[in-house]
């Protein structure tokens, strides 16, 4: 990007396994497919925040909380975040759950954004399921996870994830270009 440019928007993340990473990648290919200059990079990557018009920010999920580094993130660009409109993500294992633990993600949901820093005037919160492996888990960790019923696997959903970049997209587009996107 040469200096003095701007990009509509950029989407930082802060993944642990990968998952956060490629969903953040496939938003920002959603909204670029629709005509909006946008790109995923890691939070640690994002260097001057004034050359973006909007933020979708998300972060793995690590004991119902974003990860360091992602909430360092929000915190330290608080200003910016202020004036420009934000969306938030995050990517946990709600799918892979079952019975009783699978309907407790929506309050686990209110719990992640009230633990971010301050009070920032996003737009919404989408919760995903990334990927769960028994490589990411200690064992004391994959034998309660099978206790309660939790199932590994690639729990994504590409459809939810490419229906939020849309509707992302009309929101920034405005309605005059909403109808304006490709087919995934």
């Amino acid at each position: 990007m040469n200096a003095g440019s701007v990009k509509d928007v950029l989407v930082a993340y802060a993944t642990a396994y990968g998952s956060t990473r490629d969903i953040a990648e496939r938003l920002a290919a959603g909204l670029s497919e629709r005509g909006l200059a946008a790109e995923a990079k890691p939070v640690g990557d994002v260097h001057d925040v004034t050359a973006y018009r909007a933020f979708v920010v998300g972060s793995a999920i690590h004991r119902q909380a974003w990860l360091r580094p992602a909430k360092d993130f929000l915190r330290d660009n608080a200003d910016a975040f202020a004036t420009r409109p934000l969306w938030l993500f995050s990517v946990g294992m709600p799918a892979a759950l079952r019975g009783p633990w699978r309907y407790l993600a929506p309050k686990e949901s209110r719990v992640i954004v009230e633990d971010l820093p301050g009070t920032l005037p996003h737009r919404a919160h989408r919760m995903f399921s990334g990927v769960v492996t028994p490589a990411q888990l200690p064992r004391l960790g994959r034998l309660l996870f099978r206790l309660l019923g939790g199932r590994f696997g690639d729990y994504r959903d590409w459809n939810a994830i490419d229906a939020w970049a849309a509707e992302i997209a009309g929101t920034l587009l405005g309605p005059s270009r909403r109808g304006v996107s490709p087919e995934r």
